[in-house]
């Protein structure tokens, strides 16, 4: 087959996909712990056990050590997949109904050291 034909394929197939942002909530990386969600910056993302379903109850204080994985304008929920409206009217990421959120203590891509975090901060897995 041709490769200009080829590539004219990929590209129609990509821009079909829609916007970038409507794929990178579901990236993995390999972290300290495992294999993990990561944001775009590869930091691990967490998940809270006293979050309700589609409900961030991490807010205030919580929030500045445990920053919502927020969604961008026109981001849709896409399989498992959901937008969680916070107090604040921004939106967050959330995947299985749990909201998701990275850690201020994780320097870099790889860190895990939110998991286990007071018995209640787990590593979002896919």
């Amino acid at each position: 087959m041709n490769r200009w034909f080829v590539a004219a394929i990929m590209a129609a197939a990509l821009a079909a996909a829609g916007p970038a942002h409507a794929m990178t909530q579901g990236n993995t990386a390999k972290t300290a712990k495992g294999v993990a969600f990561v944001n775009a910056k590869g930091m691990t993302l967490y998940t809270y056990d006293k979050d309700g379903k589609d409900k961030s109850n991490c807010t205030g204080g919580c929030a500045s050590f445990w920053p919502p994985y927020k969604a961008p304008a026109g981001a849709m929920a896409m399989g498992a997949w959901s937008l969680v409206k916070r107090s604040d009217g921004s939106r967050q990421w959330a995947y299985d109904d749990k909201p998701l959120y990275a850690f201020v203590r994780d320097k870099k891509p790889g860190d895990a050291r939110g998991d286990g975090f007071k018995g209640v901060w787990h590593i979002a897995r896919p």
